[in-house]
């Protein structure tokens, strides 16, 4: 799903952006009372899916099959940039999947992103086969090795970055054909090509963080997700007290870099969603959402 912030009327909004492969269940973001400040797009699996959210009805755009690892992934969220940037008011662009919740108000997150001129994409250099190991030497002399980089897909982007995605090919064609899963190399394009895009064209106009919170402590191929037990105050508060990254290399060294978030050159909170949650959490989430996200 992409989320978007958009300037209408001389105001600005957001907006919302979804990447999904099955239905949403439910709108976890209280937008109530800010209808025109934001616009949502959906991607959802090739067979049209049937929203129980009435927030999510008419959003969906033109999709198809997305496998995860593969350039589709990339494709689908062109995509949904594309359908989002025929609003001259869409400002700011989010992606988003249906397994994420907001961690804050809407006038927070709408306060957080607008108040900022950069783009929050994930971004470091790891040298480790999950890093750097799936750097191929095709991509020369376009992409050097020194220049290839990691990070979360999950990004919170500006018009002006957005549109710059949208009219990459050079480096975009080189990911399509030598960054494959299961290739020997197990490239990850998702996870690689916007980190190395942004830190060849404009490294200074990114933080090297995404806004998504996501548990990699388990150490697998997917984060840790939270069931219902998990859910609790406790769990979000901790989470949004984060204002710090950490980065941890794939290698025997297991290297860790700790930077703070730095939000107009202060010290801040890094997240404003976090994931993955199964869809079972909802009543345990609304619960507590209300006296949650009333900051």
């Amino acid at each position: 799903m992409l989320l978007t912030i958009s300037a209408c009327l001389h105001e600005v909004m957001l907006s919302i952006v979804y990447i999904i492969h099955v239905n949403l269940k439910q709108n976890h973001f209280d937008t109530q009372g800010h209808e025109g400040r934001y616009s949502i797009y959906v991607h959802a699996s090739r067979q049209k899916p049937v929203h129980t959210s009435s927030l999510f009805v008419g959003r969906d755009i033109h999709s198809d099959a997305v496998v995860w690892g593969k350039i589709s992934m990339i494709d689908a969220e062109k995509r949904l940039l594309a359908n989002a940037l025929e609003d001259a008011d869409n400002q700011f662009f989010v992606l988003l999947s249906d397994s994420c919740v907001p961690l804050h108000s809407f006038d927070y997150v709408f306060n957080y992103l607008m108040g900022t001129n950069i783009s929050f994409i994930d971004c470091f250099q790891d040298p480790g086969p999950h890093g750097n190991g799936r750097y191929s030497l095709e991509m020369l002399p376009e992409i050097e090795e020194r220049d290839f980089r990691k990070g979360a897909q999950w990004f919170a982007i500006t018009r002006r970055h957005a549109l710059l995605i949208l009219a990459d090919n050079l480096y975009y064609k080189k990911f399509k054909l030598y960054c494959k899963p299961a290739d020997g190399r197990n490239c990850i394009a998702d996870e690689h090509y916007l980190p190395t895009l942004f830190n060849m064209v404009d490294p200074g106009g990114i933080a090297n963080w995404s806004v998504t919170h996501v548990d990699w402590s388990e150490g697998k191929w997917h984060p840790r997700s939270y069931a219902v037990a998990d859910v609790s105050y406790d769990l979000l508060k901790n989470i949004t007290a984060v204002d710090e990254t950490i980065h941890v290399t794939s290698d025997d060294k297991k290297l860790v870099t700790q930077k703070p978030c730095l939000w107009n050159g202060s010290k801040s909170p890094c997240y404003l969603f976090a994931r993955k949650f199964y869809p079972e959490t909802l009543d345990s989430l609304l619960k507590i959402f209300t006296s949650y996200t009333s900051v």
